[in-house]
């Protein structure tokens, strides 16, 4: 599920760092109602497009499934953050987003690997959350739990395959066979849905074992 209002201000960064310097090509798969980078992206130089079925209107968005856009010409970059784990066929999206790719261009995917999210960490989260005007999904994730009367790992398991999630290790093996690695690193994730909880705060939680870092940043190249 993709994060709150602060996880494009502070994943944009991290994204910037694996990018080609503008005035580069970079398609965003899955870019969301906010637009995704795509005003970062715009903003510093670049030229993008970001593909979503409920992408904002303007020229720099296409309103349909990625696997179904209508793609330019061969692109330096494709950045994907929290749209992969619930596509419909991850294996045509990673091979289109290759596809898409100009040789030795730059795939970058930040995800969320869902099958970490333990109970540990689900109370972690719960004990975090603050009263909203409109829950979010880790306040839905509370109240249908409790309500379930199940083990936290058979309501998760439970919901997360109704949805049609998938597992980031297979994201991760799936992106390893269509493009050259990079970069894999591990980290916070719960964070811009938590009111109050800083990404420094879910990190030393991670640090200190109390669960695992549910976030993954892959980087690779379209050898």
């Amino acid at each position: 599920m993709a994060p709150g209002g602060r996880w494009l201000p502070t994943m944009w960064p991290r994204v910037r760092a694996h990018l080609p310097p503008p005035p580069a090509r970079v398609i965003d798969v899955g870019c969301g109602r906010a637009g995704g980078f795509v005003p970062f992206l715009l903003a510093e130089g670049y030229g993008a497009i970001g593909i979503d079925p409920n992408a904002p209107h303007g020229s720099a968005y296409r309103q349909t499934e990625f696997e179904q856009a209508e793609l330019p010409e061969k692109v330096d970059a494709v950045v994907a953050s929290t749209s992969l784990h619930h596509v419909g066929d991850p294996p045509r999206v990673i091979e289109r987003m290759r596809d898409a790719l100009a040789g030795g261009g730059t795939a970058v995917v930040i995800e969320w690997a869902w099958e970490d999210f333990d109970v540990q960490a689900a109370e972690w989260c719960f004990s975090r959350l603050s009263r909203q005007d409109e829950p979010g999904w880790l306040h839905r994730r509370h109240d249908e739990w409790r309500a379930s009367r199940q083990a936290w790992p058979d309501y998760f398991r439970g919901w997360a395959q109704g949805h049609g999630l998938h597992r980031g290790d297979l994201i991760v093996r799936l992106l390893d066979e269509s493009f050259e690695r990079r970069h894999l690193a591990r980290g916070p994730y719960f964070f811009a849905d938590l009111d109050g909880t800083s990404e420094a705060e879910e990190q030393a939680a991670i640090d200190d074992g109390e669960f695992p870092p549910p976030r993954i940043d892959y980087v690779g190249t379209n050898s």
